[in-house]
């Protein structure tokens, strides 16, 4: 009895030692996508993967050079440098959002991606908003347009994914196109097949281009949201440490300077958080 029960014991510590490197091999070769937005494997990994926009100026497009640069790349930035990690962009549009970020591909998601009841089933968003925007018009002059209700059986162009598109449609009854990114919107509007209906924030930033004189935004902004910065559900250490870096952009202003740096129009949210952190010192 006493020597089956010493080879038993030889087996189970021979057994104990296998499964402890199998344990090793797997954690090693598990895809970095598995492990993507953990603190401690970001830093581990020496890098902070984050999904922006490439084709929404000023808050996420390419430079001259072809990289991806703005208002939203310099928030990524400023995440990577608390983390003391080298930063990778990768393009998103409305539709990939959240499905690079649910499979492991981002750690994070700063792409002008509005906080919805219907997206806080999907991700997590990190408190507080750093941002807000409205829905608004970019339209020719020549078009002459005053109230929403002038867009009733219009052709619109807008961004498919976008929130806001079933709410326009049933309140002004467009005839609505949908395109996979805003360059293709822009490039209708130009065409003269459409009025596109999109972000204020981005409308602005497009009318600040020479070759877009001619264009205006015209309505006033509707169903304004904030702008949330996702993280994958439950993945609340990330939300966290991302939520106190907003809190201080905020109180010292710096989303004011970034709307300064990137020439985008003094916004009522960010002097209204600026102020509300502030006092709160």
């Amino acid at each position: 009895m006493t020597v089956a029960r010493a080879r038993l014991g030889d087996f189970y510590q021979r057994w104990q030692g296998m499964a402890l490197a199998l344990g090793v091999i797997l954690a090693i070769t598990a895809p970095v996508g598995a492990r993507a937005g953990a603190l401690d494997d970001i830093r581990a990994r020496g890098t902070l993967v984050v999904g922006t926009k490439a084709d929404y100026q000023p808050f996420g497009f390419r430079n001259d050079a072809g990289a991806i640069v703005g208002f939203e790349p310099d928030l990524a930035a400023a995440v990577a440098k608390a983390l003391g990690v080298s930063l990778k962009l990768v393009p998103v549009v409305a539709t990939t959002r959240v499905v690079l970020l649910n499979s492991g591909d981002v750690d994070l998601v700063i792409a002008t991606m509005n906080d919805t009841p219907e997206r806080r089933k999907q991700v997590d968003f990190v408190e507080p908003s750093y941002y807000a925007s409205g829905v608004n018009v970019l339209a020719p002059k020549s078009a002459h347009l005053r109230v929403w209700q002038q867009l009733r059986g219009k052709p619109v162009c807008s961004v498919e994914g976008s929130f806001y598109l079933p709410e326009i449609q049933d309140r002004y009854g467009p005839e609505l196109h949908t395109y996979k990114d805003t360059n293709q919107v822009y490039a209708a509007v130009k065409a003269g097949e459409c009025v596109a209906v999109y972000d204020d924030a981005a409308i602005i930033g497009q009318l600040q281009m020479a070759d877009w004189q001619d264009y205006e935004m015209p309505l006033r902004s509707v169903l304004v949201q904030p702008w949330g910065i996702a993280v994958k559900l439950g993945n609340t250490e990330l939300a966290g440490f991302v939520g106190e870096l907003v809190k201080k952009w905020h109180r010292t202003g710096q989303i004011e300077y970034l709307e300064q740096t990137w020439h985008i129009p003094a916004s009522v949210f960010a002097e209204e958080m600026h102020r509300r952190y502030a006092d709160a010192e």
